[in-house]
């Protein structure tokens, strides 16, 4: 396959998005580089495309124009993992076949085969997020790395933080924190603000939920404070009903950040504007229709912004 061949990781990475004009990911208006990769699996993300470094095959079947009008994806495949569908005269994929080559993104003309992820240089990429430089002056806005985990595709990471300050575009990260402590710490020296994913506090809920303990996240966050505390950290906790969803949760992960330098926290409600991502990538979403009750997430913001002044005011 051609997206598993070698490649100079300083200076070239795979990227699934660019956003531009957001207001909701660092200080002021912002242009987030999506990179994808992630060691986590949550059940609620929202970014499942993120979670594999190298491409992945997505398929929206409202866009097939159907096999008597088209039908060369069919031809396309090596692993013969599509064929036709009765039902609809349209194509299906059996996914337990496909090994994402994505031979069949290159015949399909309505694009309702695609592909998540591209092969960009640090140079496309600056230049994409320069191009809104105009907008971050005055609000003193920038560039903001996320994922999936940044941090994963390290070398490109570091390399587009380079750029961006030799720009004199500010920088953030979206980080998880599940990382060596060598490259959080090496992203730091690059870096303005940092948004800082903290989930819950119990390390085996933390497991069960996502895949992975938070031992590594929570010391890294630690370390962070200690040896950057000019730094900028945002702390946002996305509270998913039935994981962290409870006062005592939030308390603990306030209690964790009591007194640290420079230390902001927010929530974020839990929403569910990724689902679909899963029906276009074969996939099923773990979280079905659970839904997070507005009085729920009012009742938690209004218990940080009671308690949180109190428990932080070192920081």
């Amino acid at each position: 396959m051609d997206h598993a061949k070698s490649y100079d990781k300083k200076n070239y990475g795979y990227v699934f998005n660019i956003q531009h004009f957001s207001v909701h990911d660092g200080p002021g208006i912002r242009t987030i580089v999506f990179l994808k990769g992630c060691p986590l699996r949550c059940q609620w993300c929202s970014n499942p495309e993120s979670h594999h470094v190298t491409p992945d095959l997505a398929y929206n079947s409202n866009k097939c124009i159907g096999i008597d009008e088209c039908g060369y994806c069919i031809g396309a495949c090596p692993q013969k993992a599509i064929s036709n569908s009765i039902e609809d005269k349209k194509v299906k994929i059996n996914w337990n076949l496909c090994d994402n080559c994505l031979k069949c993104t290159d015949v399909c003309p309505s694009l309702a085969l695609n592909k998540y992820g591209n092969l960009m240089n640090v140079k496309e990429v600056i230049d994409a997020v320069e191009a809104d430089s105009v907008f971050y002056s005055r609000s003193e806005g920038g560039i903001t790395l996320s994922g999936g985990e940044p941090l994963l595709q390290i070398d490109f990471a570091i390399a587009l933080l380079k750029e961006a300050k030799k720009r004199r575009i500010t920088t953030a990260i979206e980080t998880t924190g599940h990382t060596d402590w060598v490259n959080l710490e090496k992203a730091c020296s690059y870096l303005d603000t940092v948004l800082y994913d903290i989930k819950c506090i119990d390390g085996e809920k933390h497991k069960k939920y996502t895949g992975i303990t938070n031992e590594i996240a929570l010391e890294n966050f630690r370390k962070m404070c200690e040896a950057f505390p000019e730094i900028k950290k945002i702390v946002r906790t996305a509270v998913i009903p039935g994981f962290n969803d409870s006062e005592e949760d939030i308390l603990e992960i306030m209690s964790f950040l009591k007194g640290l330098p420079n230390v902001e926290y927010e929530l974020l409600p839990y929403h569910r504007l990724g689902q679909p991502k899963y029906e276009y990538m074969g996939r099923v979403y773990p979280m079905g229709n659970t839904k997070l009750k507005d009085e729920k997430i009012q009742k938690l913001n209004q218990l940080v912004k009671t308690y949180f002044p109190k428990l932080n005011k070192i920081g």
